[in-house]
């Protein structure tokens, strides 16, 4: 069995990916356990850039035929994975691999259900290196988030997110919404399931792949939030194996 999956969502970031996952591979091949690593194309239609690049290092590359959004792509990924341990992040590997290793840490030996990364966190190095307007809006959106949706945690929004693979297929079988927002809801989800949910602190080590418009995206989640609540109410999140 495969012991790690590491999923990355793409839309027209292929020079991205070419840059940053050097420095992925670079790293798990210093690892002692086998992986995979998934490149979901989200509709990019950049004329198979996105494909090659997979293929150059040997990715398996899953291709979305329309854009979607991040959270579809996230999910095609999760359900075509493999791994024992399930962990998706951005196209630019936003983050140091020591926190990789870390979340692997607490998803293995200490069998939390769900591990994540929390950019508030004391130890962590991520707001300090980005624009004013990204940290004001992340900071407003997580509060919202954090105080009427996610049962009190604050960082919904952190590009990287590790689970367990029974966790995993539970939690990609019931989800449904396909935009930026499909952390909230998996956050939603697992807290009303009562899972173990860890929060470790990250270090930002790219910028690359940002494509989030504050203003336009925030606004999108925003009203993605009362759907959530309405998918839960009306049982869209029931398991599917009963």
């Amino acid at each position: 069995m495969i012991h790690l999956s590491i999923i990355i969502p793409s839309y027209k970031n292929a020079s991205v990916l070419e840059n940053n996952l050097p420095y992925l591979f670079q790293n798990l091949m210093q690892c002692n356990f086998s992986f995979e690593v998934i490149v979901v194309d989200d509709g990019s239609n950049d004329n198979g850039k996105t494909k090659e690049v997979a293929d150059k290092f040997n990715c398996i590359y899953i291709l979305s035929e329309q854009n979607k959004g991040k959270g579809n792509a996230v999910r095609l990924g999760m359900q075509n994975a493999k791994g024992r341990f399930r962990i998706f992040t951005d196209a630019d590997v936003p983050y140091q691999f020591t926190n990789v290793k870390n979340m692997l840490h607490y998803l293995d030996f200490k069998e939390f259900d769900m591990v994540v990364g929390d950019r508030t966190l004391k130890d962590s190095k991520y707001f300090s290196e980005i624009t004013a307007s990204r940290s004001i809006g992340s900071k407003i959106f997580s509060f919202i988030v954090g105080r009427f949706i996610a049962g009190g945690q604050f960082d919904t929004q952190c590009g990287l997110k590790g689970f367990r693979d029974s966790v995993a297929d539970d939690l990609f079988s019931v989800s449904r919404i396909n935009g930026f927002t499909l952390d909230v809801e998996l956050f939603y989800i697992a807290y009303k399931r009562n899972y173990d949910i860890k929060c470790i602190p990250v270090e930002l080590r790219s910028n690359d792949g940002n494509s989030v418009n504050v203003l336009l995206h925030g606004v999108k989640m925003l009203f993605d939030l009362p759907k959530i609540v309405f998918n839960f109410y009306t049982k869209k999140y029931n398991r599917k194996n009963g």
